[in-house]
């Protein structure tokens, strides 16, 4: 729900009115006033001004709320962003630190192979609600570039000798399988 609809929803239940009271005192149609409350359309002009007279609501303050929150939220978008990138780098460096680099042992491309299941997976806990795609592409692509740039530098012989590639290709099924690991059994 938006902003302008959520607080001409909550202030009509504040002042005991019911959508077709709004609708009859504001002279609007009542399929109008359930548009705008469940976000289905955005009131403009003269519908928002007659709304606000109503209820007692100054309509330029809601104009300007409303923007300020869009504003916020493409910063969000910004960090958020930024964070994913970070996060991608790190988990690119964790796994190649583990399996390419030259003084890696069977212990350390061991450990590789046990981060490529358990990193994905608390991701995948910690995220339930997205789809395997939508997952495999916010905290994968960092796996998904990793893999591109191996091929073109060392190539696929040691990028697959070294456990490089089987660590990717674990943790991305883990990504976007990861829905059904602990889908619970009904």
């Amino acid at each position: 729900m938006n902003w302008i609809a959520k607080k001409i929803s909550e202030t009509r239940k504040i002042k005991g009115l019911t959508q077709e009271e709004l609708a009859e005192q504001a002279k609007i149609n009542l399929r109008t006033i359930q548009r705008i409350e469940n976000s289905e359309s955005e009131p403009r002009g003269k519908t928002l001004n007659l709304i606000c007279e109503v209820l007692e609501i100054d309509s330029k303050e809601l104009i300007i709320t409303e923007n300020s929150i869009q504003e916020k939220n493409i910063g969000t978008k910004i960090v958020n962003g930024l964070f994913l990138i970070a996060l991608n780098m790190v988990l690119m460096g964790i796994i190649g630190f583990l399996t390419l680099d030259s003084n890696a042992n069977m212990n350390s491309v061991f450990g590789g192979y046990l981060l490529s299941v358990f990193l994905p997976f608390f991701i995948v806990v910690m995220t339930k609600r997205m789809i395997g795609m939508e997952r495999m592409l916010k905290f994968g692509f960092g796996y998904i570039v990793y893999f591109i740039l191996v091929m073109v530098k060392p190539g696929f012989p040691t990028g697959f000798v070294t456990g490089l590639f089987p660590c990717l290709l674990i943790s991305l099924s883990v990504l976007y399988f990861g829905n059904e690991l602990i889908k619970k059994k009904e």
